[in-house]
């Protein structure tokens, strides 16, 4: 099956548990959940962080279930609190 490479890219508090240049190889096809599933099986430690983090290509907030399907950036944004 292709594959796809998805680079993450992340701000706010999750930044600081996940490691610079980070790349995920997945199917093609692969939902932004599996993609987010590996990087918390690389990274245990961020994994809750990960659960409740906006997900974003580009400029456009995307769901989860969103299908992957060419190499990608996803950027995963922390929940902000205050306002």
């Amino acid at each position: 099956m292709p594959q796809i490479k998805i680079k993450i890219e992340a701000f706010g508090a999750v930044e600081q548990q996940l490691p610079q240049n980070l790349e995920i190889i997945c199917s093609l096809n692969s939902s932004v959940s599996d993609v987010l599933v590996q990087v918390g099986q690389g990274y245990p430690e961020a994994f809750a962080m990960i659960e409740r983090c906006a997900c974003a290509i580009g400029e456009d907030i995307i769901s989860r279930q969103t299908l992957l399907n060419s190499d990608s950036t996803l950027v995963l944004l922390s929940p902000v609190a205050g306002g």
